[in-house]
């Protein structure tokens, strides 16, 4: 699966894009940030971590094929 990462997310991953592998077709949101929590630990120092499905933001029980448009999008702040 390929995951697009910004801001802070992108700072832990160390890349823009990562390749992570998923062995089961079909994973809910939050199973796959456990997984990524477990090979990127930093991550869970994040105060929160938005995920993307296919441009749209997705809940934790949101079902992500290993096909789709994932994206790890950390807290923005700005001025």
């Amino acid at each position: 699966m390929k995951i697009h990462t910004f801001g802070a997310a992108k700072d832990i991953t160390g890349s823009a894009m990562i390749e992570f592998p998923v062995e089961e077709t079909f994973v809910k949101v939050k199973d796959l940030k456990s997984l990524l929590f477990q090979k990127y630990p930093d991550l869970v120092k994040l105060p929160s971590l938005a995920v993307s499905v296919n441009l749209f933001y997705a809940s934790e029980e949101t079902i992500v094929n290993k096909h789709d448009e994932v994206a790890l999008i950390p807290p923005v702040s700005g001025g």
